[in-house]
This record gives C-alpha cells, structure tokens and sequence, in this order.
C-alpha cells in the first residue's frame, strides 16, 4: 500500500451474523484511497454501509476482511490500547446528535479528550478555549449544551473534534439536526478546516450536503462507487 494516502483501505469488509440465515454483507470489498489535506463525502441511503465504513476508518469497529491503513499504520495489527492511543491522535469525531454532556459546559466538552491524553487541566483549559475561538464560540465557554442553539453545540462538537489537532475528521451526519442555513455555517467551517489542513471525511444521504467537497464517493448495497470531483 502506498503510505501517500491517509486513509486507505484494500478489499474492505464487514459481514455480521456469518454463516447464518441472519448474515448481512454491510461492506463488500470496499477500496477507498483518501490523500491528506482531501475533503471527501460518502453518500448513500439509510443502509447502504456508510456508516459502517465510518466505523471501521473511525476505528471503532474491526472489519471481517481486508486491510485498513490509518496515516500510514496497519490497525490490524495494533492492541486495544494502541488502537485507543491512534483514535486519539490521528481522529476527531463529529456526530449528528452533537454527543455533548448535558451537565458539562462548553469548555469542559471540549476538553474531554485532554483528559484521555492526560494532558496538565491548565493546559487542557487554555487549548479548549482556542479551539471555542476558532469555530466562533469565544463568548460561549461556560454554557451548557442546554443553553446554546443547534449549530451552536455542532460548533463544540467541532471544537473537541479539533483539539488535539488531529490530521482526520469524520463528520457522521453532522447537518442533519441543523436547519439548511446552520448547515450551511457548518459546512463552511468544514472547508475552512480542510484549507487549514484537516483531511474531511463527510458521511452523508444528503446529495446538496456532498456537493461541498472536493470527491464524492458513493455506497450502494455495501459496495463503493467513485463519484465525480465535486464543482
């Protein structure tokens, strides 16, 4: 494999309930080259095996067959705990739900991850406060999750996805809570990210969502589909 390429996969698959009446094929021989600095959406509808796929880049879940380079790195053959340590520093994570803690304000959303790295709090405090900074939110640090608006709290969501700086963002859904011109502010910033950087990954069933990044990619039936370079 070609280490060029931060995410990339070789005859991808996922099969659950094996060799019984119930075994569905969620992903089938899925190849997916993802260089650094791309924005790239995956769209299909409700199960066609994007968020399947997201699982297994998002190394949340193992693959049945096949092979999985993340920035280089085979994750077959790390333990659970270097499988964590990657999750960590090379992934942030952006969800449809926002997956904020209720009884958490906005700076301390933000800093969770710091607290798995074991990061000084001083330290995890002055990070989190940048990273409110950079998606808008400098004025919004000390309010609950229950206090801001809906893209407001995908606006966090995005800060603690980019606190440690990671090289790869997979954004599952992420408008699809927000009204279209929130959406909109959302997937902007996206793009901002990317110029900074930040290789995007964008799950979607959204084809006006899709149309802003730079490729699009198509599942249907567990199969990928390359798509067009996205206008």
């Amino acid at each position: 494999m070609n280490n060029n390429f931060v995410i990339e996969t070789q005859a991808l698959s996922k099969v659950y309930h094996p060799g019984t009446q119930a075994e569905v094929v969620a992903l089938n021989a899925v190849d997916l080259k993802i260089a650094a600095g791309e924005f790239v959406a995956i769209m299909g509808a409700s199960g066609s095996g994007k968020s399947t796929l997201m699982n297994l880049v998002g190394c949340l879940d193992k693959p049945s067959s096949g092979r999985y380079l993340c920035d280089g790195v085979d994750v077959s053959t790390l333990d659970r705990e270097e499988l964590a340590k990657l999750r960590l520093s090379k992934l942030g994570f952006i969800f449809q739900g926002f997956n904020l803690l209720t009884r958490m304000d906005a700076l301390h959303n933000v800093m969770m991850p710091l607290g798995y790295a074991n990061t000084p709090i001083a330290e995890r405090m002055s990070l989190a406060q940048k990273a409110l900074d950079a998606v808008g939110l400098s004025g919004r640090a000390t309010h609950l999750p229950g206090e801001l608006s809906g893209g407001q709290q995908q606006r966090v969501a995005i800060a603690r996805a980019i606190i440690n700086n990671p090289p790869i963002i997979l954004a599952d859904e992420p408008t699809g809570a927000l009204d279209s011109k929130t959406g909109e502010e959302i997937l902007d910033l996206f793009k901002r990210l990317k110029n900074e950087g930040h290789t995007m990954v964008l799950i979607t069933h959204d084809a006006k969502v899709a149309e802003h990044a730079d490729r699009i990619c198509v599942m249907r039936d567990g199969k990928l589909f390359e798509g067009e370079k996205a206008a």
